[in-house]
């Protein structure tokens, strides 16, 4: 009986009928970011990951002291974009340009954020999250 549901378990863990609760958990930003406080990061986008559960772009922007620090940004999942009419495409052109990033913080100090606004070098802009502040003090 025991082994039966152990077997049940394990086929429904694989369908992916049991992973939900953790799925929702893990997308909540508030837990990894510091939502409170929006930032603003100014750099050069270096590389592009669309991939699931969330894209992430890459970008290398210039600290304290003139070093070179090297940003993860997390966005959506790339289902997302696509609705919004962005495509991959879209995001890999921008590599080597400027790009200006509205988001919060990884609440543990690194160079991780949460993207909530994205402004291409042209000026045109995707807002991930309504009401992002890219005006923000770095």
């Amino acid at each position: 009986m025991v082994w039966r549901r152990f077997v049940v378990a394990a086929a429904l863990m694989l369908c992916g009928q049991l992973t939900a609760p953790s799925l929702s958990a893990h997308h909540s930003p508030s837990a990894v970011f510091d939502m409170a406080n929006p930032f603003v990061l100014k750099g050069t986008l270096t590389k592009v990951d669309w991939v699931n559960p969330h894209i992430a772009i890459f970008v290398d922007a210039t600290g304290p002291g003139g070093a070179i620090e090297n940003w993860k940004v997390e966005s959506q999942p790339p289902s997302w974009f696509r609705r919004v009419g962005l495509a991959r495409a879209d995001l890999v052109k921008a590599i080597g340009q400027s790009v200006t990033i509205g988001g919060v913080r990884a609440r543990d100090g690194s160079h991780y954020a949460y993207l909530q606004k994205l402004t291409f070098a042209d000026g045109s802009s995707i807002e991930v999250e309504r009401g992002a502040n890219v005006e923000a003090k770095p």
